[in-house]
């Protein structure tokens, strides 16, 4: 059987996003390192994947980049600070340069283990303060609390650094790990500040359950609960970085989403997408002309199209003719728009079909055509799903309430609420066509938005129907 090729730090540098498997590396005190699986690859800095030392299996990090080095050093601190916390990690196994340049760590590798990502993405659709989805956030936030009580504190924190395994939660990512008070506690609010980061993290509706949060946290700590006002304000502080911080890389080229740039054509696309999209991005217009056209109109052509065996939704954004052309050459193309605001809305707990592509055509800066590739939802709209002569189903109402809730409070508008942009799927309401979707930045704008939006959705249905009445009641007031 053919041996593994023998590669080094530089030539993993070299190799991007997708070194070849299996690989050899030399590590300085004469063993070798196969690597057989990746798990996360950030291009020229890490590579870190399931490895096989001395015939055991491990979790291997290896630091290739320039500065591999400091944050090498930096994980051997933060995994020794959590191991003599007491706080539960993968045990370490090795921690030694590599041959010719590079540094590796190895730890434990924990079969079968889960992230609590995982664990949340079953449960994250399920009521606020649901006791199955307290249940995946509970040992995140009791591990948390025993790291500030410790006097440390965790600087990436995210549900994918706690590991579920064998009944045990397991916090990884030691490079993130720092020593503020060794041997005491952490300051309270700094400690208030590095909880938030995680709550923040949860989707907004959450926010009312921070009480029903706590007590682990607090079982965890041993100390008394936070200020909830303070940890409130914290939390929405760092959320709205995060979504800023998110939808800028929506539109850049990065561990989710790729992102390709020429003279002539920009594209951005779900990373996991990117190849089983491969042949769609290179042909929008074929994949409209294979598919179900559902709309062919001046400005839009709306096609539904199956592709890498997802039923998707292709929407081309058209030029009419030379002066809506040259009005849109300035200015980010609608597709452009409702990429992002979908990002936003998801981000956000908002339900829309999930978007997975964006294409412009350009000359130089200048925007012509677009196309936004989207997944495909066969749910009917709310103007043929509801009666007009009745109320709606309980579950129906109680999701059309929780949508527009949750669009107040973020004061979102959507700009054209017609009943057909609302689709029932799922035991959810999905928001579609998203071409004139706000944020506000004031709540005065907002209001003045949300009362063409609410008269908008009210004129769906003739004003006397039951339905009309059922709305106009229980909508956020205008």
């Amino acid at each position: 059987m053919t041996s593994p090729k023998l590669t080094s730090a530089a030539e993993l540098r070299t190799a991007g996003r997708h070194p070849a498997l299996p690989f050899r590396v030399f590590l300085v005190d004469g063993r070798e390192l196969s690597m057989l699986r990746l798990l996360r690859v950030l291009p020229e800095k890490r590579i870190v994947g399931e490895a096989q030392l001395d015939g055991c299996r491990v979790l291997a990090k290896l630091f290739i980049g320039t500065r591999g080095e400091r944050h090498w050093r930096q994980e051997c601190a933060g995994l020794a600070a959590l191991a003599e916390a007491g706080v539960a990690t993968p045990p370490l196994v090795a921690a030694v340069a590599m041959a010719g340049g590079g540094y590796a760590l190895m730890t434990a590798f924990l079969d079968r283990a889960e992230d609590l990502a995982e664990c949340w993405a079953r449960v994250t659709r399920r009521a606020p303060g649901d006791g199955e989805a307290l249940a995946v956030l509970a040992p995140a936030l009791s591990l948390l609390g025993r790291l500030h009580a410790a006097g440390l504190v965790q600087e990436d924190l995210h549900l994918g650094n706690f590991l579920r395994h064998d009944g045990s939660v397991f916090l990884v990512d030691g490079d993130g790990v720092r020593v503020l008070t060794h041997g005491q506690a952490v300051p309270r609010a700094r400690a208030c500040a590095n909880l938030a980061v995680l709550l923040a993290q949860l989707p907004p509706v959450w926010d009312r359950q921070m009480a029903a949060l706590l007590p682990a946290y607090i079982a965890g700590s041993g100390t008394s609960p936070p200020d909830l006002p303070a940890l409130a304000e914290q939390v929405a502080r760092v959320r709205a970085w995060r979504l800023g911080d998110f939808l800028a890389k929506s539109i850049r080229d990065c561990t989710l989403f790729a992102v390709e740039r020429s003279a002539t054509r920009f594209s951005a696309v779900v990373r996991a997408q990117a190849e089983p999209l491969a042949s769609l991005l290179a042909a929008p217009d074929c994949a409209i002309d294979a598919g179900s056209r559902l709309k062919d109109g001046g400005t839009t052509t709306v096609a539904r199209v199956v592709a890498a065996g997802r039923v998707l939704l292709i929407k081309r954004y058209n030029l009419k003719d030379l002066r809506h052309a040259f009005g849109r050459l300035w200015r980010p193309s609608r597709a452009w728009h409702s990429w992002r605001e979908a990002h936003r809305l998801r981000f956000l707990g908002i339900a829309t079909p999930e978007p997975l592509a964006l294409i412009e055509e350009r000359v130089g800066p200048l925007r012509r055509r677009a196309w936004l590739i989207s997944e495909f939802c066969a749910g009917p709209s709310l103007l043929s799903h509801l009666a007009a002569d009745r109320e709606p189903p309980e579950d129906e109402a109680t999701a059309i309430l929780a949508l527009f809730e949750s669009m107040c409070r973020q004061r979102i508008s959507h700009g054209d609420l017609k009943a057909t942009n609302l689709l029932w799927d799922a035991g959810q309401v999905m928001v579609i066509d998203l071409d004139a979707v706000v944020q506000h930045r004031s709540a005065a704008a907002h209001a003045r938005a949300w009362r063409r939006d609410r008269a908008r959705l009210l004129r769906n249905w003739p004003a006397g129907s039951l339905l009309h009445r059922w709305l106009d009641q229980h909508l956020p007031a205008a």
